[in-house]
């Protein structure tokens, strides 16, 4: 029986985690890597997001990032390069995994939402 831990040391292991300060200037450098929020709505609208990033609710990701789901988002290409955010790095690690088991190549986890605030990086409200 696996516990939340296991999950998350998996996901951890498989999933590149960047320091806040080298995913704003990542941010910076335009460097045409996708930016998304994991966390559910109402979290967004309390603590506003990374300027410029899409949602996609880590719940929903499976759902989104499949070409063939009714609700695909066509900003998600297998080949593409991709940013993960949420409030503290979990659930961007978990929809990380998600992403990487469904053949996602580049895909990264910046942490949280908070700790990008206080490091001054560019945010907007939702």
């Amino acid at each position: 029986m696996k516990t939340a831990k296991d999950y998350l040391e998996e996901a951890n292991s498989v999933i590149t985690r960047i320091s806040t300060e080298d995913a704003i200037k990542a941010h910076a450098s335009d460097d045409g890597g996708v930016w998304i929020d994991v966390r559910d709505s109402a979290d967004m609208k309390k603590t506003g997001t990374i300027k410029g990033a899409k949602h996609v609710a880590r719940g929903f990701m499976e759902f989104s990032a499949d070409p063939d789901s009714p609700y695909y988002k066509d900003f998600l290409k297998r080949d593409g390069k991709y940013y993960l955010v949420c409030g503290a790095g979990g659930q961007a690690a978990l929809a990380g995994k998600t992403l990487k088991d469904m053949g996602y190549t580049d895909v990264t986890n910046v942490g949280g939402v908070p700790d990008w605030k206080e490091a001054g990086g560019p945010t907007e409200e939702v």
